[in-house]
């Protein structure tokens, strides 16, 4: 028996891997969350599957599931949203898994960070721009952010950023970056990207308050920030240069190694 956490993707029934897939194809007990993964997802899962609704369950009665598979001697697929390793919630049920002796597996999955980036056609790294993403959120009630990891100093690298669950904070997140990043500095809010519900709003930091109703973006909303998002830029890699040269490609003109 095992338990195998799957993420589910950003949304879109098609963005999930073949391997996960192949597991829901497979398990007799699919766990998932109602709030958080789509149905769409559960075209997937076995037609004799068990689909259990996790969104209103505790630790303790998800554990109890687990168990109750174990007895049962049958996988269970607990299906994540995005990607398991970002802020995912599985180190919990994973310490209690090792407890029981019960064996487990990780399934990566497409993040709704680089879903949300694929829906504006944009680029998170780029050449002489910003070659690093900061991945964060704001604190909330399930989960406190330390000082050290806040907006207010993560900002000041002026890095690409990608907030996660920002909407409803957006009154108090555009001042903070509005004091690292310049006024004109584009921003993308997407909501539930790649979804049939997905909306999105491409503005700068200066106006975007001016032009929405923060109360149309709550709850899963994906805020992109920096400057990589300005769609004039014109920096090129040297990776497809002619003038560049590496193990599989000779420079035609001077090498810029």
């Amino acid at each position: 028996m095992r338990v195998y956490f799957i993420g589910a993707g950003p949304g879109a029934a098609d963005l999930i891997t073949l391997r996960g897939v192949r597991i829901l194809n497979n398990t007799l007990m699919v766990m998932y969350a109602g709030s958080l993964v789509p149905a769409e997802i559960l075209t997937h899962c076995h037609k004799d599957a068990t689909l259990i609704n996790t969104a209103s369950l505790s630790l303790p009665q998800q554990i109890d599931l687990f168990k109750e598979a174990r007895d049962k001697d049958i996988n269970v697929a607990r299906l994540h949203s995005g990607d398991p390793a970002i802020y995912g919630a599985i180190n919990e049920q994973m310490n209690q898994l090792q407890d029981l002796g019960i064996a487990f597996e990780i399934v990566p999955g497409v993040s709704s960070f680089t879903a949300a980036a694929a829906s504006i056609n944009c680029e998170l790294t780029k050449p002489n721009v910003s070659q690093s993403i900061i991945l964060t959120r704001v604190s909330g009630r399930a989960s406190k952010i330390k000082e050290k990891e806040s907006l207010e100093n993560l900002a000041k690298h002026q890095a690409t950023m990608c907030i996660f669950l920002s909407g409803a904070h957006l009154p108090n997140i555009i001042p903070i970056l509005l004091k690292n990043y310049a006024s004109d500095t584009p921003i993308a809010l997407v909501y539930k990207a790649s979804t049939s519900e997905e909306r999105k709003h491409i503005s700068t930091l200066e106006n975007v308050l001016n032009e929405i109703n923060v109360a149309n973006w709550v709850l899963t909303t994906m805020l992109l920030v920096g400057d990589v998002l300005r769609p004039d830029l014109n920096f090129n890699s040297c990776l497809y240069s002619i003038n560049y040269s590496h193990k599989y490609r000779k420079a035609k003109g001077k090498s810029s190694e």
